[in-house]
């Protein structure tokens, strides 16, 4: 039987295939390009479920007349493309762009400036439904198959497909863009965005799972008993070294679940472990020896204990709940979710800091003008009652 090929999104008819950049010259050229543009849609594509350590796979980048997708694992260097970035005259148009702006930022560099996200926007807007083939879908009538935002971006060469749906994702950016930013500013929510535009340049992270092993990650270590922690500990350093060493991601060796289940049991041999839920044959013969080792080095080590976090006085708790409800309470007459209205980081501030005065309000919020405006006397008055 002939396997069914993949289903696509299929590009209107007429739109040109994008341009492919894996050389140094072209690269200089497109940088050229860009930069005698007012406006650029960027997306990337990296391979976190394909690798241990991910890494940015492909770049596209679309203006009103082209198409472009650069291949940063052909390219020794996309220094030309810095300025691009950084260029505060140049808005850059993407979609759900923190994770973009966490992965540009660690790959190569790139600090960002004159940001536009069409997500942040859709969600100011009150949309309902703010994933890009929703809004493409509504907006233009396309449609896309989000499914391969989940491939394998780091196989070369990137098949056909691959390649068509990087492009779509950009190539209605701008256009978007344009509806959105449209109707923020009719309804005079275009200096929220900004706000949220400008947090979104700011945003740093460590964009990976895969980092120093912490078994505190994993949900439910809270609740072992010390030593069973120093066994998970244990564990967790051994699947990050088969997982560095297989240039695999930390789940596709051994899920968090499955090693938690491990360091409750304490398996002493690999017929015990075969009995553990969640181990396949194939893991038992590939890692059983492993995984009784450092079983039984946990055994041996120190206990361990979750890190302590200070708990936060009655007071701040019952700030924080005043001021969840009034948030809660105005998204709703805005229509939107709550930490449109504001956002939860500056929720936890606000509470433990406990302004008392429009002064020491605008210094917490000496980033976010329009909320402080709009909303200052009504947060410092459910401080006050609280």
């Amino acid at each position: 039987m002939t396997p069914k090929a993949p289903r696509i999104s299929i590009p209107p008819p007429g739109l040109p295939a994008p341009t492919f950049i894996a050389r140094p010259a072209p690269l200089r050229r497109l940088a050229e390009s860009l930069l005698r543009q007012p406006v650029v849609a960027v997306d990337t594509e990296s391979n976190s479920l394909y690798a241990y350590q991910e890494q940015v796979c492909l770049i596209q980048f679309s203006t009103p007349q082209a198409d472009y997708l650069v291949d940063p694992l052909a390219l020794d260097s996309l220094a030309p493309l810095g300025e691009v970035f950084s260029n505060p005259q140049l808005e850059k148009v993407f979609h759900a762009a923190e994770y973009d702006v966490i992965c540009l930022r660690r790959d190569f560099g790139f600090e960002l400036q004159h940001l536009f996200d069409t997500m942040t926007a859709a969600r100011i807007l009150g949309r309902g439904e703010v994933g890009l083939g929703s809004l493409l879908k509504a907006e233009f009538g396309v449609s896309l198959d989000k499914r391969f935002q989940r491939a394998n971006w780091g196989q070369r060469p990137i098949p056909p497909h691959l390649l068509a749906y990087g492009q779509l994702d950009t190539h209605y950016l701008i256009a978007l863009r344009n509806r959105l930013g449209a109707e923020l500013k009719a309804k005079g929510l275009w200096p929220l965005a900004l706000e949220d535009f400008q947090r979104l340049q700011g945003t740093n992270g460590r964009g990976s799972e895969n980092r120093q092993p912490d078994c505190w990650r994993i949900s439910g270590s809270y609740d072992l008993p010390p030593q069973n922690a120093a066994v998970l500990q244990q564990l967790c350093r051994y699947r990050d070294q088969q997982a560095r060493s297989l240039n695999r991601p930390l789940f596709k060796v051994i899920g968090d679940q499955t090693l938690l289940q491990i360091a409750i049991d304490c398996p002493a041999s690999l017929d015990d472990l075969r009995h553990i839920q969640g181990m396949t044959a194939q893991q038992v013969a590939r890692h059983g020896g492993g995984l009784l080792e450092a079983v039984q080095c946990g055994l041996q080590s120190p206990p361990i204990h979750p890190p302590r976090q200070a708990k936060p006085s009655e007071a701040v708790l019952g700030r924080l709940e005043s001021l969840r409800n009034w948030r809660k309470e105005t998204a709703r007459q805005m229509g939107v979710e709550s930490d449109v209205v504001l956002p939860r980081d500056l929720l936890y501030i606000l509470a433990d800091q406990n302004p008392g005065s429009m002064a020491e309000l605008a210094a917490i919020m000496k980033d976010l003008p329009w909320r402080r405006e709009h909303f200052g006397e009504q947060i410092l008055g459910v401080l006050s009652d609280g």
